[in-house]
C-alpha cells in the first residue's frame, strides 16, 4: 500500500507536462513494459448523465481489457446493491501467455480405405454449416501423475481413427450442393500447447464465457470453412497446476453432439487401455437421405416452409441468416432448484407438469421479446435444436454418428409474445418440440432435396440442449461446453443449456446466452427478475410488462 500511495503521489503538474515531453522525445512510441493496470471509473459520473430516462442500469466497459492489449488489468466501476449500499465493482482482466508447437496432422494409425461416403440430407441443412468449438477442462489427478495427457491422447486419436476413419478425410462439395466425404487419410489437425495459468485461475465454478478462449483453441490459418478443411481440430493444453484443457472443433455436418461423443468416448477407452472402441462406429448415412420421389408432409417453419426461397450458389459464402456479431455480448445464467421452482409458479396449473427445457425455453424467448423492443408486429421466431434419434422405428442404428437433428421453430409476433402470459410462449414451445416425428424429419429430408440443400436461414433465437450429452472422455471434466453460445459466423442470438452442479451437489443448468450487447442489458435484468421472483413477490411483474417499441 505504501508504494502504491507513493506513486500516485508522484502526480503533480510538472510530473504531467514531463510526460508530454517524454510523448514528444519518443515520438509516441515509448517501449510499453509489462504492468497490471487499474483504472479507476467511480466517481467520473457515467452513472449520473440522464437523458431523459434515468440513471443507468449499469455503466462501464465490457471487459477490463481490449482484445488488442495484452496486459493485465482493472476497472473499479461504481455499484450499488438492491438495499441501497452503494459498493464497487471490480472487472478483472488476468491474461495468460500459450506456447503452441506447429499445428500437425494426426491420421490413422493404420492404413484406411480410401473411398467417398455421402453425407446425408440431414446432415446438410443450412443451419448446420459451420464448425462448432468445445472445451474440456480436466483438473489435475495425483493417480495420472507422470502421464503426458498430449502423448496419451494423439495416440489415442491416431487409434480411434482407424475405426472413424471418414474424420481423416475432407468434405467435397457435388452437383446440387450434395456434400461427400473424401476419405484420404489426411488426418485431423492436433496442437500441442502450454500455459502459464491454473485451474483456479478460471474461476471456481469455472463459467463461460472465460477469457483468452481463442488460445485454447487456435484458428489454425486455413482451417475455417466446411468444404476442403480438416474435419476435426484438437488442442490439448496443460497447465501449471498439472491440469489441461482439452479443446476441440467439429466440423458439424459430420456429426452431431451425440456423434462426436461416441468418437470421443472412443478416444477416452483406448487412452485407458482399450484395443478397440466398445460401440462400432456406422455410417449408413442413407438412413436420413431424401425419398424418391421426395414428398414435403410436413411445415417446416425453420426455413419458411417456402419452396421459392432457395439461396442463389453466388452467396453460398455469405447465407442470409449469417454474418458478423458486432456488439455481441455473451453472459451466463445458472438456473438451479430455487430459480426453477420460481420461473415454474409463472406458469398456469393446466401446463404443469412441464420440462425444464419447455419452461426454461418460454422464459428466455419472452425476456428475450421484451428486451429486443421490437416492432409489435414483427415476427419473433425461436429453433430448437432436438436430437430426434428416440423417434424412429425401426430405431436408428446403434453406433450412427452422423446428424439426426431437427429444428423446430416456434412462431408469434412481438406484440402477442410480450403482452401473454408465460403460458402462451411455453403452448407455442411444446406444439413445436411435439411436432417432431420420424415423418417429420423424412419430411425435411425431402424438403432439403428439394431446395437443393440451399433454404433461406431466417433470422432466429436458437436453443440448443447440451445438458444430457454425456461429454465423459478422460474421467469428468471440471467444465464442458463452448466459450459463448453463438459461434462469431452466425448472426443469430442463441442459448445453449449445460449440466452443472454447485458446491453443495444440487444439480442445475448453466444457461449460455449470446445476444446484441444492448438486448442483453435489458434481458439480464428481466431473467434476473423472474428467477429469483414469483408472482406473489411483486418486483418481476412490473418488468415482465415493460413496453416494446411501438404504442400497441
Amino acid at each position: 500500500m505504501e508504494l502504491i500511495r507513493s506513486a500516485k503521489n508522484r502526480i503533480t503538474e510538472e510530473y504531467m507536462r514531463s510526460l508530454a515531453d517524454l510523448m514528444e522525445i519518443t515520438k509516441g512510441q515509448p517501449i510499453g513494459l509489462q504492468s497490471y493496470v487499474v483504472s479507476d471509473l467511480t466517481s467520473i459520473g457515467f452513472d449520473q448523465v440522464d437523458y431523459g430516462w434515468g440513471n443507468t442500469i449499469y455503466t462501464g466497459p465490457p471487459k477490463a481489457m481490449p482484445d488488442e492489449i495484452s496486459i493485465a488489468g482493472t476497472y473499479f466501476l461504481p455499484y450499488r446493491f438492491k438495499n441501497g449500499e452503494r459498493g464497487v465493482m471490480l472487472l478483472v482482466s488476468l491474461p495468460f501467455a500459450v506456447r503452441r508447437c506447429e499445428p500437425e496432422l494426426v491420421a490413422p494409425a493404420k492404413a484406411t480405405p480410401h473411398e467417398f461416403k455421402p453425407l446425408s440430407d440431414i446432415d446438410r441443412q443450412l443451419y448446420l454449416q459451420f464448425q462448432s468449438p468445445h472445451y474440456n477442462f480436466y483438473a489435475h489427478n495425483p493417480s495420472m501423475r507422470g502421464t503426458d495427457p498430449v502423448m496419451v491422447i494423439r495416440k489415442a486419436i491416431a487409434q480411434a481413427l482407424v475405426y472413424y476413419y471418414p474424420y481423416a478425410g475432407r468434405i467435397r462439395q457435388e452437383p446440387e450442393n450434395k456434400l461427400v466425404v473424401d476419405c484420404t487419410g489426411e488426418g485431423v489437425l492436433f496442437i500441442e500447447a502450454d500455459a502459464d495459468v491454473t485451474l483456479e485461475q478460471f474461476g471456481d465454478p469455472i463459467q463461460p464465457p472465460f477469457p483468452c478462449a481463442d488460445e485454447l483453441l487456435y484458428n489454425v490459418p486455413g482451417s475455417e470453412g466446411i468444404i476442403n478443411t480438416p474435419l476435426l481440430i484438437f488442442q490439448i493444453t496443460r497447465l501449471e497446476c498439472g491440469g489441461f484443457i482439452l479443446g476441440f472443433r467439429l466440423n458439424h455436418p459430420m456429426s452431431d453432439a451425440f456423434g462426436i461423443v461416441q468418437l470421443l468416448s472412443a478416444i477416452g477407452e483406448i487412452s485407458r487401455g482399450a484395443q478397440a472402441p466398445s460401440i462400432l462406429p456406422v455410417w449408413q448415412r442413407e438412413f436420413l437421405c431424401a425419398r424418391n420421389p421426395p414428398r414435403v408432409t410436413c411445415t417446416h417453419n425453420e426455413y419458411g416452409d417456402h419452396h421459392e426461397l432457395v439461396v442463389d450458389p453466388s452467396e453460398l459464402n455469405v447465407p442470409e441468416f449469417r454474418g458478423c456479431t458486432d456488439g455481441a455480448a455473451h453472459r451466463c445464467f445458472i438456473i438451479g432448484p430455487k430459480e426453477l421452482s420460481n420461473i415454474r409458479k409463472w406458469v398456469p396449473p393446466h401446463l404443469l407438469p412441464c420440462s425444464k427445457f419447455e419452461i426454461i425455453t418460454a422464459c428466455l424467448w419472452r425476456c428475450y421479446a421484451i428486451a429486443s423492443q421490437a416492432n409489435p408486429n414483427e415476427e419473433m421466431r425461436i429453433c430448437m435444436l432436438v436430437n430426434a434419434r428416440s423417434k424412429f422405428n425401426p430405431p436408428v442404428p446403434e453406433g450412427y454418428y452422423g446428424n439426426v437433428l431437427a429444428l423446430p421453430a416456434a412462431i408469434t409476433n412481438a406484440r402477442k409474445l410480450c403482452l401473454n402470459s408465460l403460458g402462451y410462449a411455453l403452448e407455442l414451445i411444446r406444439h413445436a418440440k411435439n411436432k417432431i416425428t420420424e415423418e417429420y424429419i423424412r419430411s425435411l429430408a425431402d424438403f432439403i432435396e428439394i431446395t437443393k440443400g440451399l433454404p433461406k436461414g431466417l433470422q432466429s433465437y436458437v436453443v440448443s440442449d447440451l445438458t444430457s450429452v454425456g461429454w465423459i472422455m478422460l474421467g469428468k471434466p471440471v467444465y464442458t461446453g463452448p466459450s459463448k453460445a453463438m459461434p462469431d459466423d452466425i448472426n443469430n442470438s442463441g442459448t445453449y443449456y449445460l449440466p452443472y452442479r454447485n458446491k453443495e451437489g444440487e444439480r442445475g443448468i448453466m444457461v449460455l446466452i449470446s445476444l446484441r450487447a444492448p438486448v442483453m442489458e435489458r434481458f439480464a435484468l428481466l431473467f434476473e427478475e423472474l428467477t429469483k421472483h414469483h408472482p406473489d413477490c411483486g418486483p418481476a411483474q412490473q418488468h415482465m410488462t415493460l413496453p416494446i417499441r411501438h404504442k400497441l
